[in-house]
């Protein structure tokens, strides 16, 4: 068995565009083999705690385990975990690893999936709100699949954290950044929305603040419930991981994103629908990129990537 700490795979500098195939792979695997992917398993305890339980099985890919996440807010990784991957076959626990890495990137890669697929082919602004890792994971795939796009980013205000995230990006030329001191001015006239704050207590904004067209990406779900009564479709990358949702029964069109992808279904019909897209995290994402950071692993005389990778922060991440 292999103990893989989050050093180990920074190391292999694995880029943006890799984590989109990764994930692209994903909701392959999800729509053409079969796959076990029961819900997660979530325990919440204290106040602002909780523990994610996310199994799955990938026979195609020779690969099965389980993830583990907890939330502490006063820790300083608020949101950390572990993966336990095995062998399909022999039932061989091949390797424990840290999750830090795979979670931010896969998450990231998931969001800038939903937008290129969801959004208007002719959107002009991005909304983005909760700067951590997962943010600047996002917005590294979102670059990695508009590197000549020109197009401007908001970025809801938070202590210090737009400058830091304004610097981190400030080489791509075709990108602009604004700050928004609230979350109306923030949502108020974009095409396009992704949350990656970890909690939010109540509704975030007002109907009225989300304009025809627009497309809403809740990484991680509240603060959006709204949406889901008066949205034209809701999407989400696995039904039964949506399906207990208190307005599930009231969407007025639902579907998963993986036969989108496939070209089976629809997305975005209209320039004036407004999207919402429930992307839950999928274990199946972290046990595909698992079994794919594994094998580089084994691998040794595999090459590198050159391009551009993810290094991510392990500082305590935004609320």
């Amino acid at each position: 068995m292999l103990t893989i700490p989050h050093e180990i795979i920074s190391s292999l500098n694995i880029s943006p565009r890799q984590a989109l195939q990764w994930v692209k792979e994903s909701f392959r695997i999800k729509d053409e083999e079969p796959v076990f992917l029961p819900h997660k398993t979530s325990i919440a305890f204290e106040e602002g705690k909780f523990m994610n339980t996310m199994p799955c099985i990938v026979p195609g890919l020779n690969a099965m385990g389980v993830k583990i996440v907890t939330r502490y807010p006063e820790r300083t990784k608020t949101i950390n975990g572990e993966i336990l991957l095995y062998d399909y076959h022999t039932g061989k626990l091949l390797a424990l690893m840290d999750a830090f890495w795979a979670t931010n990137a896969r998450t990231g890669a998931v969001a800038a999936l939903a937008l290129q697929t969801f959004a208007r082919q002719d959107f002009q602004t991005i909304s983005l709100m909760g700067l951590g890792n997962t943010a600047r994971a996002t917005m590294a795939c979102i670059l990695a699949l508009y590197p000549e796009k020109n197009f401007t980013v908001r970025l809801l205000s938070y202590k210090t954290h737009v400058p830091q995230f304004i610097e981190e990006f400030q080489c791509h030329s075709n990108v602009r950044f604004e700050e928004a001191q609230n979350i109306n001015s923030l949502i108020d006239g974009t095409d396009a929305v992704i949350s990656c704050i970890t909690n939010a207590e109540g509704i975030l904004a007002d109907d009225s603040c989300f304009k025809p067209g627009i497309t809403v990406i809740p990484v991680h779900t509240k603060g959006f419930q709204n949406c889901d009564l008066f949205f034209d479709k809701v999407f989400a990358d696995d039904r039964d991981h949506v399906k207990n949702f208190r307005h599930f029964e009231r969407f007025r069109q639902f579907g998963e994103i993986a036969p989108v992808l496939a070209g089976k279904t629809a997305g975005r019909t209209s320039p004036e629908e407004r999207i919402l897209s429930y992307n839950i995290g999928l274990g199946l994402h972290d046990i595909v990129f698992a079994r794919h950071i594994y094998d580089r692993l084994i691998n040794v005389d595999e090459q590198k990537e050159k391009s551009p990778s993810f290094h991510f922060r392990q500082t305590a991440c935004l609320p």
